[in-house]
């Protein structure tokens, strides 16, 4: 059953942005005559954003227009200096990384690309990584232990490429290695979910201090689409799926799994990427210098201890 909200919003949204481009062809401003419409749409979002399901919450997680790691390179960080190769096999397009400035302090950032386009997704393979890309995302921590540049990484990732030729190249010997060798990073490591953050694609590069998500993102032991056709060999089950897995951030924060989630503008970050990148921004920072204040040894066995934590239960 179609939700009356989303119905009056989207007819809304349409037909405001019909007023909008007329405005602008006639070259006049009309402020003040939209402005109640333009209301009207906030006052509609925030209501539907306080209702979304889990399974809407996926959808805004893949929305066309959704910021990249790269667009959010661009606006949070400063002299980001990309870095290539593993030293083994080749370069890995959806795992890019390197040195860059978060509010002039280096970092050494990591992040999964998806895409911008349909040429930069085939590219990159939607965000889903060679065994090359871990390898080469080791490499790039092994640099952060040795010049003490903390670690930020974006995860955007349905999972790892589930190719034959990336199973031929040890896909999953890679991930676990750079599981392992994030748990034993002596620098602070920010982790942040900003779309999809599936399966061992995503923990490769996830085992941080701090994992944070953004309020529409998720982050799961599997898509909910795998999930059904897995369970119900339909993968148009996914709804039901994504309810079961409570993958979402406010499920995630209660669960334990993150420390915190990072706010979007009304109606998903495609909307306003520049106040989604503020808001990440700070969440970065804020983190990262309360990081800065533990030893070597303390970073390790605080990681350490927050993962061995994840799934543990008392019995009554």
């Amino acid at each position: 059953m179609t939700d009356p909200t989303h119905t009056a919003l989207h007819a809304l949204e349409q037909r405001l942005g019909d007023l909008e481009a007329l405005a602008r062809q006639s070259g006049e401003s009309f402020d003040e005559e939209l402005r109640p419409m333009r209301d009207r749409v906030a006052r509609l979002r925030a209501e539907r954003d306080r209702n979304l399901s889990r399974w809407e919450r996926v959808q805004l997680a893949r929305a066309p227009g959704r910021p990249t790691a790269l667009d959010y390179a661009e606006r949070v960080f400063t002299h980001f200096t990309e870095l290539h190769g593993d030293r083994a096999f080749g370069d890995d397009a959806a795992l890019i990384g390197g040195p860059a400035r978060l509010r002039g302090q280096p970092v050494m950032l990591l992040m999964q690309q998806k895409g911008r386009d349909t040429k930069g997704r085939v590219r990159r393979r939607f965000g889903m990584s060679n065994p090359e890309g871990y390898r080469k995302a080791m490499r790039l921590m092994d640099l952060a232990d040795k010049f003490g540049l903390p670690i930020v990484a974006l995860i955007d990732t349905p999972g790892a490429y589930p190719g034959i030729a990336a199973e031929e190249r040890g896909q999953a010997w890679a991930i676990a290695e750079s599981i392992q060798r994030m748990v034993r990073l002596r620098v602070p490591a920010v982790c942040a979910v900003i779309g999809e953050g599936g399966s061992g694609g995503a923990l490769a590069i996830g085992v941080g201090n701090r994992v944070l998500i953004q309020e529409n993102a998720w982050y799961s032991v599997i898509s909910p689409e795998s999930c059904a056709a897995i369970l119900w060999r339909d993968a148009a089950q996914a709804p039901k799926a994504a309810e079961a897995l409570q993958l979402t951030a406010p499920d995630l924060l209660r669960l334990g799994i993150v420390e915190d989630i990072i706010p979007e503008p009304l109606g998903g970050a495609h909307l306003d990427p520049e106040a989604a990148a503020a808001a990440l921004e700070d969440a970065l920072d804020r983190h990262l210098r309360e990081l800065r204040r533990l030893s070597a040894d303390e970073l390790i066995a605080q990681r350490s201890a927050r993962f061995r934590a994840l799934g543990v239960f008392a019995q009554l």
